[in-house]
């Protein structure tokens, strides 16, 4: 047990990604995506608050032209699984407009937050418009969504770390684990 499990009183249950494997992967998206925008300034899209972490870690990796700003939108509340219902609470600083632009994620569940942030920003006429998520949790899908730079995939469990939180919680650790059961109920 490392100090981040005991500072946390043990909450949780398994890592499924490691610092390593996480850096390794980014690492591997931001070369692609240095390549892929060759030639152009791509602007980087964080959907806050989750992707801090990776925006960060995949801005440095890109090792090429690139600006970013942020959007931040709420479909979660207090709980584990999303409302259903997005709403927009902060919006971006300056037009996209005839800008290559990469949507970055933490993670796509149900795909609802994602099929909204990009029908949104498509109506303001971006040159291009992708998405890159660290996170694919599929088997959650409620809406189809095309993620061209994928970091995992990740199963059907709620996972927190690496800028994913429970509850404002466990974002600032440096792998991305399940949490036990019954840690829901301590709130």
């Amino acid at each position: 047990m490392d100090m981040w499990e005991d500072s946390l009183g043990g909450d949780i249950r398994e890592v499924l990604f490691t610092r390593e494997k996480i850096q390794e992967k980014v690492d591997e998206i931001g070369e692609e995506i240095r390549r892929d925008y060759q030639g152009r300034r791509v602007l980087l899209v964080g959907i806050l608050n989750g992707c801090f972490p990776f925006m960060a870690d995949l801005a440095r990796a890109i090792r090429g032209p690139m600006e970013v700003d942020f959007m931040s939108v709420s479909s979660y509340g207090g709980g584990t699984q999303s409302s259903g219902v997005v709403r927009l609470l902060k919006d971006l600083n300056s037009s996209i407009e005839g800008r290559d632009v990469l949507l970055v994620e933490d993670i796509i569940d149900s795909g609802l937050t994602a099929r909204y942030l990009m029908d949104n920003l498509r109506t303001r006429h971006p040159a291009s418009l992708e998405v890159c998520s660290l996170l694919d949790k599929t088997d959650a899908r409620a809406e189809e969504v095309s993620i061209r730079y994928v970091g995992f995939k990740c199963p059907l469990e709620f996972v927190v770390g690496y800028g994913l939180d429970y509850d404002g919680l466990y974002r600032n650790l440096p792998y991305i684990g399940v949490l036990k059961e019954g840690v829901y109920s301590r709130k």
